[in-house]
């Protein structure tokens, strides 16, 4: 689903719901030592293609089980499926209670 950005006017219906003149009103619950005092320090932003970058090279930094030795799943190491098993047991009369 798209993002759609309320309008002024959305936010100024809203507020009138909940009883409040602002939107800073919202956060009055919230004590003034935990608020941010100033903006974020966060990087600029990256293009799709740098991200996509980036994101490979973290990802290329994990080593899973695939290539490691993996004592995890109680007995069930890797093996071959053959892939007509998915298609099977993906047909309705394999897993509704109608089965014969």
């Amino acid at each position: 689903m798209a993002y759609i950005a309320n309008t002024d006017d959305d936010i100024r219906v809203m507020l009138q719901a909940i009883g409040l003149d602002s939107l800073d009103g919202l956060f009055d619950v919230v004590p003034a030592e935990y608020r941010l005092k100033g903006p974020l320090q966060v990087p600029p932003a990256l293009s799709e293609l740098e991200l996509t970058g980036q994101v490979s090279e973290l990802m290329a930094r994990n080593a899973g089980a695939d290539r490691r030795v993996c004592f995890l799943g109680g007995g069930c190491y890797d093996h071959f499926i053959p892939a007509v098993v998915d298609q099977l047991s993906g047909r309705g009369e394999f897993y509704t209670s109608y089965t014969p």
